[in-house]
């Protein structure tokens, strides 16, 4: 079957009698043509299937009105918030979104990058996966000034503008409440020490310990995944030690439900036994028994600011190269599962 032609302005230009440059500013809604002109435009390009060729007014404009965005997960209730409040300002812009995931792999997360600078988006907004080391990868942005904005996993040390959080103060917050409701032997559940956020989240809890003359234990210090497998596996590490930690900071509340779990299925008590702080503020934590103390992780926030910093900039209003980083305000929620004392 022959395939049909692609309907252009000069054909309908030609059917309506008019000149294309009218047909043209009818079909953006143009307010110098008159209203029954323009309806007529548009309901002739209509039934003639007319589609906008973006392709050929974006290479005329040297600009696609598209966002390039990086993430190093999909499977995340805060990636997927993140991603809910850049597409709000996003969608609002007019601008259009192609979504990219790294799997926690620098290798993928490199090819992404070149995939989105090929496909000429006006910028990028990207969150980092767990072996990246350097932005190197990004100089082709760089080098031809197309905006990037990172966002919770940064390279701290770079000039690049940056949306976070404070993940010091507040692995420092969730330890010294720890410390509050009497706890002194805490283990830690966190991911990759080479990652930023993490990192940060350590050290926190590490000045929380020294602050309060608690010695601090290798030995309660979990290095893993993050996963639903490393909530199983790090109850079962609890469990084995002896004397048991009567409290952990897991950083991610996914991860802190399920040893939560396993830990009830074995029968120990919480808090009484073991006071339990998580990290992001799921909606999890609301849903587990008992509800579950966690940071307050605002994604929605971060993919607003990071999404409205990147189009004030496309668009002029202001140059994100002289803004470093941005810390959007996070805090601690008290919740029952690490609450002794009133």
């Amino acid at each position: 079957m022959k395939e049909k032609k692609e309907v252009t302005i000069y054909d309908i230009a030609q059917l309506l009698d008019l000149s294309t440059a009218t047909v043209s500013r009818a079909l953006q809604d143009h307010p110098a043509i008159n209203k029954n002109t323009k309806k007529k435009i548009q309901d002739t390009a209509k039934e003639m299937g007319y589609r906008h060729n973006n392709f050929a007014s974006n290479l005329r404009k040297q600009k696609t009105n598209t966002i390039g965005i990086i993430v190093h997960e999909l499977n995340s209730n805060f990636i997927t918030s993140v991603l809910a409040g850049i597409e709000k300002i996003s969608t609002e812009a007019g601008y259009d979104l192609i979504i990219t995931h790294s799997s926690e792999s620098y290798k993928k997360e490199a090819a992404n990058v070149l995939n989105l600078f090929h496909k000429r988006v006006d910028g990028i907004i990207a969150s980092l996966s767990f072996d990246t080391k350097g932005l190197d990868h990004f100089q082709p942005f760089f080098d031809k000034n197309i905006p990037v904005i990172f966002f919770d996993r940064v390279e701290e040390n770079s000039d690049n503008a940056k949306v976070v959080i404070d993940n010091y103060k507040n692995g420092y917050q969730a330890t010294q409440h720890l410390i509050e409701q009497g706890s002194k032997r805490i283990v830690i559940v966190t991911a990759n020490l080479n990652r930023n956020v993490y990192a940060q989240r350590f050290k926190g809890y590490k000045d929380a310990l020294f602050d309060n003359n608690i010695a601090f234990d290798e030995n309660l210090v979990l290095i893993k995944d993050l996963s639903e497998k490393c909530g199983r596996e790090a109850a079962e590490q609890i469990l084995a030690m002896n004397p048991m930690p009567d409290a952990a900071f897991i950083t991610n509340d996914f991860s802190a439900a399920v040893c939560m779990q396993t830990l009830k299925e074995h029968g120990i008590r919480i808090p009484e036994e073991i006071a339990i702080v998580g990290f992001n503020n799921d909606a999890i934590s609301k849903i587990v028994e008992p509800q579950l103390t966690t940071i307050n992780y605002p994604g929605i926030d971060i993919g607003e600011i990071a999404a409205r910093n990147l189009i004030a900039h496309l668009k002029g209003d202001v140059n994100i190269t002289q803004t470093n980083t941005i810390i959007v305000k996070s805090d601690l929620i008290v919740r029952k599962s690490s609450l002794r004392k009133g």
